[in-house]
């Protein structure tokens, strides 16, 4: 679509409006995308010696609320189907397995999830803990 001007048509287009839309879209990206990793809320255990979890897509998460329920990144599965959820998604593709477990759940569960990942042939798991809160005074 061409624009009449003052002496004849204007055949560019205006790309200004476009890159504005651009911009900000961008910007709201930027802002939403790490509230969209954030997964299901536990009560972690403390620990001294704490590591950030990794925020590439090499690993999952698996998540033991005090509930019982168990989440594999975000999507809940129950016991039963957790061997073959982790064969599929951790063994064969190859990534890396991380464990949150709500420091309320009993240790007998979170020893049956362990059993359920061995047997689903992963040797390396890591565990998720949260820093102890330092009170300043």
């Amino acid at each position: 679509m061409a624009i009449k001007t003052g002496g004849g048509f204007l055949n560019e287009i205006n790309v200004t409006p476009f890159v504005d839309v651009m911009l900000v879209l961008l910007i709201i990206f930027m802002v939403t995308a790490p509230l969209m990793t954030q997964g299901v809320e536990v009560d972690l255990p403390t620990t001294r010696t704490v590591r950030n979890l990794p925020q590439d897509s090499e690993h999952l998460v698996l998540t033991v609320r005090k509930d019982g329920r168990i989440f594999l990144d975000e999507y809940q599965v129950s016991m039963d189907e957790l061997e073959d959820h982790l064969k599929r998604l951790v063994a064969g593709q190859k990534k890396q397995l991380f464990l949150r477990a709500d420091k309320e759940v009993p240790y007998g569960t979170v020893v049956q999830v362990m059993g359920e990942i061995k047997a689903a042939g992963i040797d390396k798991l890591g565990i998720v803990a949260e820093e102890p809160k330092q009170d300043r005074k």
